[in-house]
């Protein structure tokens, strides 16, 4: 039992993601191929989605997905809400978790793990505490705890409590149970969104590591006392020209 559980479980748990997703990749490559066309059909080029994420240690990682959204943007340049960008088969896709097939590779790079924390946006760094921040202690994965338990029909701290919980009771058994409840809410469909004009957790607004927001090169701005709490802390990039720390 001892080394399968906690971190002495973490060379193993490298040997199964290796084997997995190389695995994965071989019997799935007629299906890559075959959303890849789909996607260029319905969406164009590019057929992959790739966009920095935090990885193992906060690490940034270039993680992979077939585009599932058009790109649409508005007046200002900035990309449309997610429902409107969003089309039909983009929601199919996501439905079905085809999107996150191309993720695989990220797994057999060693970006990822099969089972861990889902890669949130870097931009989000500053949100977590010391303690929650821990949840970057392990790879990021596919598939996690929080996603078996509502996937994205769940509140930011529901999440983190059950990544942090993951972190805390990562073993083998562990990791087998979250990948087979996976494959039946992917049958299911259960909890893809959040709501039914979300694609994504609503983040807090309250900075916790601010020297994390100034390796990131983001300002935070104060909106007045009057407005709504959700609006009330925004993070922003600087204007072109200010160079941000590396992480």
């Amino acid at each position: 039992m001892f080394l399968l559980s906690g971190k002495s479980y973490l060379p193993l748990k490298r040997a199964i993601d290796i084997a997995g997703s190389a695995c994965a990749l071989a019997l799935f490559s007629p299906l890559l191929l075959l959303v890849a066309w789909k996607v260029k059909k319905n969406l164009g080029s590019p057929v992959i989605f790739a966009q920095m994420r935090p990885g193992l240690n906060e690490k940034p990682f270039r993680n992979y997905k077939f585009r599932s959204m058009k790109d649409a943007t508005g007046t200002d340049g900035r990309p449309l809400p997610d429902e409107e960008r969003l089309t039909p088969f983009g929601k199919k896709l996501r439905s079905t978790s085809l999107d996150e097939l191309p993720e695989l590779w990220n797994v057999l790079k060693g970006d990822m793990s099969l089972v861990g924390p889902r890669p949130l946006l870097i931009d989000f760094l500053p949100l977590f505490d010391e303690d929650e921040a821990r949840r970057h202690s392990v790879r990021p994965g596919i598939t996690g705890l929080a996603q078996v338990n509502g996937r994205n029909a769940m509140s930011w701290d529901e999440r983190t409590a059950y990544d942090l919980e993951y972190v805390k009771n990562i073993s083998l058994w562990l990791d087998l149970k979250i990948i087979w409840r996976t494959v039946a809410a992917v049958f299911s469909r259960s909890g893809i969104n959040a709501g039914a004009h979300e694609t994504i957790i609503t983040p807090p607004t309250t900075v916790k590591r601010p020297h994390i927001l100034r390796q990131l090169g983001l300002t935070q701005e104060e909106a007045p006392e009057h407005a709504a709490p959700h609006h009330r802390t925004r993070l922003r990039r600087p204007q072109p020209g200010c160079l941000a720390q590396p992480l």
